[in-house]
């Protein structure tokens, strides 16, 4: 494996588990430390897109749109590079989280419920993807193993809510 293979793999894995660690602070009550988790999630993913351009892609948009489109085909059988969309719009969404939760915590605190389901599904959709349906051996297991655990948590919480109310 290449320096920037393992670059490339290492970050978008540190990255992955940085995202289940804020969300697991998020869902006990700790805002302080999911918002860390979140944070440093982030700034990790950027280094993984900057491995992936760097050494796969060679800063190429029609690189990764081809990529994108093989690796899609490969798993699903089916040609759809728009999936370099979706990660862009990710990367855009995270940008702007990140950006409101250190602008104005108490607003992003209050903000609608809606917009933290829909962002947060949204989030877990692509990691999901990249280490469950994208992914393999034990990183494919540990992706499992930690959404059936942040699915748990939230049951719990859920739960717990219905109980105070």
């Amino acid at each position: 494996m290449t320096v920037g293979t393992a670059l490339t793999l290492w970050s978008a894995r540190a990255a992955f588990l940085l995202y289940a660690c804020a969300l697991a602070g998020w869902l006990s009550g700790k805002f302080r430390a999911a918002r860390l988790a979140w944070t440093s999630g982030f700034v990790v993913y950027l280094g993984h897109v900057a491995a992936a351009f760097q050494f796969h892609h060679h800063w190429s948009h029609a690189a990764a749109y081809a990529e994108t489109a093989r690796q899609t085909a490969d798993l699903v059988g089916v040609r759809w590079s728009w999936g370099i969309y979706v990660n862009y719009l990710f990367t855009m969404v995270g940008a702007f989280d990140v950006i409101w939760i250190w602008w104005s915590p108490q607003i992003y605190r209050r903000r609608p419920r809606w917009i933290s389901v829909s962002i947060q599904s949204f989030m877990a959709f692509l990691f999901f993807n990249a280490t469950v349906v994208f992914g393999s051996g034990p990183v494919r297991w540990l992706g499992l193993t930690v959404t059936a655990a942040l699915g748990i948590r939230w049951s719990h919480r859920i739960r717990a809510a219905r109980m105070r109310s």
